[in-house]
């Protein structure tokens, strides 16, 4: 496990419910998430991608370790927060990654949220069934 005593890059990432705290150490591409590996947290290829999507816009592939915690939502949204996380890490490690990922959309906080139930409703568009008597 790291100890706060290396340095590392920090960053927080967001997406619907789910928030992910970041930290890249130079090193050679592990991913821990929570504790666990990578493969072990996420069991579809399609959010492994999502997560590693940064290092391939940036061409980083293999050069840190990312070390993060994520907490609420689902694995897809945590799977977001992450890549949001990486993205604004990988900013501090050099700026002139900002315009591959800006192209990219990795800089860009997902605003879809849940919609809010109203009131009269059993859901947040979902009306009783109609009945004409």
């Amino acid at each position: 496990m790291y100890t706060s005593a290396k340095p590392y890059f920090y960053g927080t990432g967001r997406r619907k419910k789910s928030i992910a705290r970041v930290r890249l150490y130079p090193g050679t591409g592990t991913v821990t998430i929570n504790g666990r590996d990578i493969d072990d947290y996420f069991g579809l290829e399609t959010l492994k991608l999502i997560v590693n999507q940064p290092f391939g816009v940036t061409e980083t592939t293999g050069k840190f370790d990312v070390v993060c915690t994520a907490v609420g939502g689902g694995i897809s949204g945590q799977a977001g927060a992450i890549r949001h996380g990486i993205s604004r890490a990988l900013l501090l490690v050099d700026e002139s990654y900002r315009a591959p990922l800006k192209h990219a959309g990795l800089l860009t906080r997902d605003p879809r949220m849940k919609e809010r139930k109203k009131y009269g409703l059993k859901a947040a568009r979902r009306a009783s069934q109609f009945s004409k008597r």
